[in-house]
This record gives C-alpha cells, structure tokens and sequence, in this order.
C-alpha cells in the first residue's frame, strides 16, 4: 500500500476502515479505474485469503455510463453476485474505461471453495455514504464505500 487517499504520493492502495457492524473499504490511485480495481481487491481481502486459489476463468462485465458512484457500485455488485450465484470468488480485477465512459472489467475467478475465509462475507453494496471522485488538486481519485455483511 502506497501513501493514502489524498497523500499525493501517486500510489494505490486499499484499506478497512473501522465501522460498527459493516465493512468499510476505502481505495486510492491515480485513475477511477485503478481506484475501481483496488476497491475490489480491498473488499474481497477483506474476507478470503485467496493466496492458494487456482484461476479458473476471467469474467468480463461492461458497466455502460454513468455517474461514477453507479459504475463502482456495478462492479463491486458483480463481485458478490459471482461469488453468491456462482460460487467464484474474485481473484483479480483490470478495470478499463470506455469510450463512452462506461467500464470494462475483467475478473481473474477462482472456486470460492478453494479461498480460506478469514472474515464476514459481503451481501450487498450500501449506498449510504458512497463516495468516489478525484481530488481537484492532485488529480488523484479515492473512494468510500460500505459493504453489508
């Protein structure tokens, strides 16, 4: 983990942050994309080691445009759906933009039975203070979000 959200250090990174009864993951770097990409790894490191799981497949998710609160919440909703109906845990993410500013991620997948659980699972995205946006200084973007688990 590099720096921290707003520390201008140009990083990425991802982290827990105290919060009763929920999860909340905040994630930075230096394009929506990457922040997107690390607030997926930060929610599902949240729950699973998954240093011993095998890839098993890549699924690709186009989110179409719009407000970058509901392209976040799109992917981090597939996150769980994946691991819910499918039993696939994440194991990676590479989020693109679109042309149309919208996004493209692919999701590295793995058997979620593989994964050593090591906290509470997701069930859902709150959208009670969600935040994801870049810093008019540096540029940089961050994000906020909880997680219902």
């Amino acid at each position: 983990m590099t720096g921290g959200p707003g520390s201008g250090a140009g990083g990425s990174g991802h982290r827990g942050v105290p919060h009763t009864a929920d999860l909340r993951i905040e994630a930075w770097a230096p394009t929506r994309e990457r922040c997107v990409a690390e607030a997926v790894k930060g929610m599902v490191g949240s729950f699973a080691d998954v240093s011993a799981v095998r890839p098993t497949g890549t699924t690709v998710l186009e989110v179409p445009p719009g407000p970058d609160d509901d392209l976040l919440v799109a992917v981090l909703d597939e996150v769980i759906y994946r691991l819910d109906a499918d039993g696939e845990i994440v194991l990676d993410a590479e989020v693109t933009g679109t042309p149309d500013g919208g996004l493209a991620a692919r999701l590295r997948t793995g058997d979620a039975a593989e994964a050593r659980e090591i906290g509470a699972v997701p069930k859902a995205i709150s959208l009670h203070d969600l935040r994801i946006g870049a810093d008019p200084e540096t540029g940089e973007w961050s994000c906020t979000v909880t997680i219902d688990v």
